[in-house]
């Protein structure tokens, strides 16, 4: 007898009989056998270690990017450092210290909080206070040698016609001579690196300082940009990585290469060939601008790792080390 109108199901069951199967070896795969991690023991070596991960998804980012910058400086390409400031006071000034003296770092990009972490470890050998408790009683962003340092060295920049990063750097370098070992700047400055320092006016502690001069900030800061314009264009066949800053330097970076290929189309014409920079972002978090401005638009290449600079920046060292070693 008929099922009534009213008690069909009103969305009946698929027929799986209409449905086919394939053979598992038929597919196209992702993950192999090849690609599983090995073991490595006590007393193996890091070589061995990194060559034991698996390699998939962030592995196989961090063994390109790795493979990357090594190539890049063997062939006498540069490789650029872009560093927020969350990276210095996690601290590792002293792996990008040791990259600069390998020959894998050829300058660095700060923004405003980089330099003045580098400088307070140099200075006091401690940074990074605690917000929280500073910003309601009036003390946060208050230490006086910080302020009065950047101040200087604003202030050299303009008086010498020179870059902020540069004049910072020397005026640290003069104070701190035997900080190298902690402070990315005075080594930099012992060792003629260029280091360009990009401020946004009002997001530093030392902008609050009695003797910041916003002229002489501002004009610094804008000679740094048209350094790294320079940089920049010296880039092709090179890297660029990005270290921690979310907004500021992808921003400033994408500018830069903007200038570089204005001044490559005017005077090669429209159909030059667009400098072949390949690129690195490491941060805790996936954020947009370092994604679209730094891995895609001006890359040629680009590669994303994710999690603690703490633990990956010492990882990506590490990884360059051995990637020098075996294609060497």
């Amino acid at each position: 007898m008929a099922t009534p109108a009213g008690e069909r199901d009103p969305a009946p069951a698929f027929d799986m009989s209409r449905f086919r199967t394939r053979p598992l070896a038929g597919r196209e795969h992702r993950v192999a056998r090849g690609a599983l991690a090995g073991l490595v023991t006590p007393g193996d070596s890091l070589g061995a270690f990194l060559d034991a991960l698996p390699d998939i998804l962030q592995v196989r980012a961090l063994r390109g990017l790795a493979a990357a910058i090594a190539a890049s400086s063997a062939r006498g390409a540069p490789v650029l450092w872009g560093l927020g400031g969350h990276v210095i006071k996690t601290g590792l000034a002293p792996v990008l210290v040791d990259l600069m003296q390998r020959g894998f770092a050829h300058g660095f990009v700060l923004n405003g909080a980089a330099a003045i972490h580098d400088a307070e470890m140099a200075m006091n050998g401690s940074t990074s206070e605690d917000v929280a408790a500073g910003l309601f009683d009036g003390t946060y962003g208050t230490a006086d040698e910080t302020g009065r340092w950047f101040a200087a060295g604003a202030a050299r920049a303009a008086r010498e016609g020179i870059g902020l990063g540069t004049a910072l750097a020397r005026e640290l370098a003069a104070s701190c001579p035997d900080a190298a070992g902690r402070s990315l700047l005075v080594a930099a400055a012992r060792d003629d690196v260029p280091v360009t320092v990009h401020v946004a006016i009002g997001t530093d502690t030392v902008h609050m300082h009695p003797a910041c001069d916003g002229a002489a900030l501002g004009a610094g800061t804008h000679r740094d940009f048209l350094r790294l314009a320079t940089l920049v264009e010296g880039l092709d066949g090179g890297a660029y990585v990005n270290l921690g800053s979310a907004v500021v330097l992808p921003e400033v970076f994408m500018k830069a290469v903007a200038i570089a290929h204005n001044a490559r189309s005017a005077e090669q014409g429209a159909d030059a060939p667009p400098l072949s920079i390949t690129t690195g972002n490491l941060d805790m978090l996936r954020h947009y601008r370092p994604r679209v401005n730094v891995l895609q638009r001006p890359a040629a290449q680009g590669y994303e790792l994710t999690g603690p600079h703490e633990i990956l920046v010492p990882l990506l060292r590490a990884a360059v080390l051995h990637a020098a070693e075996v294609g060497a």
